[in-house]
């Protein structure tokens, strides 16, 4: 099976690190050449809660494709993908299979471009940083690189499993029949965290160690768990067995209190973790906000539910976007308001 990985930022580089060391073969094609070419000439190196060095591996920029790929793991910036699909799409025989791993809900527009059955879709469930060409720091625990992929019908095949067992390589990957619970519970991740992470300028942890940045982490979870439970038609699977994110819905101070508990505990081996959006933010390129908090606050005015929170961190990243606001730090948390229990 003829296999790429397109994308090849933090996460791509120590997939296909993991993949090659462990006696896979994939193709890693990415757009930055001074990536390409350190990955060719020193391999893929992975620093921080994994050290790995100079792992060999081939990489290409997306000029250099040629004949058809059978599998293709999607990991580049749902900005980027009008471009890299469109690149992607004459190397696609009838058969092939796009497997997005991108943030937000990606699956129905992959498909509008190469096929809804040719796209299949995942969550991975760890972060990472990239550090410089041919350098990513992994920032979650080992024990959190876990990914969840399906069909977009739900059906078991043979081609998912053949996904699974690539993912394999790099960590733990469970066929889940459920893909959209899998792909709204990784929102309600993304958002809260990865959201407040962009808003404020900061790593995870120092979200989850200070009282007020962690309080608006638990309402952006709240905010989406209401929202789900309006629409009606998902269920949230859980990421890591044993958590339940309907646990984080709350209409009570005693429960917003057990909530935060929950989010200390449960983002206890990701506390490394700095927001892809800000790492975005801080190279002055367009970050996913629209595809991973912005999604929330849309699908929250079609159901009737607000989204204060969520409302505030997109305002806040798109005021340092557009230039109105240096790049946010802690101190943009006077510009959220808790609402009232």
């Amino acid at each position: 099976m003829r296999t790429a990985l397109m994308g090849v930022g933090s996460l791509g580089t120590i997939m296909g690190a993991l993949i090659s060391k462990n006696g896979g073969e994939i193709t890693l094609i990415d757009a930055n050449k001074a990536h390409v070419e350190a990955l060719n000439a020193n391999g893929a190196t992975v620093v921080g809660k994994m050290e790995l060095n100079n792992i060999p591996v081939t990489a290409i920029t997306p000029d250099q494709m040629d004949g058809i790929y059978d599998l293709v793991i999607l990991l580049p910036k749902q900005t980027f993908n009008a471009v890299a699909l469109q690149q992607l799409l004459p190397h696609l025989g009838p058969n092939s299979v796009v497997c997005t791993l991108q943030n937000g809900v990606p699956e129905d527009s992959v498909a509008a471009v190469v096929g809804k059955e040719r796209t299949v879709g995942g969550a991975v469930g760890w972060g990472a940083t990239y550090r410089e060409p041919g350098v990513s720091e992994l920032t979650s625990d080992v024990s959190a690189m876990r990914y969840e992929i399906g069909e977009i019908d739900s059906s078991m095949t043979e081609r998912i499993q053949k996904i699974a067992d690539l993912l394999n390589l790099t960590g733990v990957c469970v066929i889940k029949e459920n893909l959209m619970g899998i792909r709204w519970a990784k929102v309600l991740q993304n958002a809260s965290m990865s959201g407040m992470s962009a808003a404020l300028g900061a790593v995870w942890h120092q979200v989850l160690d200070d009282e007020k940045a962690l309080g608006c982490a638990t309402w952006v979870s709240n905010e989406v768990v209401q929202m789900l439970n309006a629409r009606g038609d998902i269920r949230m699977e859980e990421l890591v067995p044993g958590w339940d994110f309907y646990d984080l819905e709350f209409h009570t101070q005693e429960e917003f209190e057990a909530a935060k508990k929950f989010m200390l505990a449960y983002y206890e081996p990701h506390r490394a973790l700095k927001a892809s959006m800000l790492q975005d933010m801080e190279k002055r390129i367009p970050c996913e906000i629209d595809y991973i908090v912005g999604i929330c606050s849309e699908w929250g005015k079609k159901v009737g539910v607000p989204t204060p929170t969520c409302d505030t961190i997109i305002e806040i990243v798109k005021d340092y976007e557009a230039g109105k606001i240096p790049m946010p730090t802690m101190a943009c948390l006077d510009r959220f308001t808790l609402p009232a229990l």
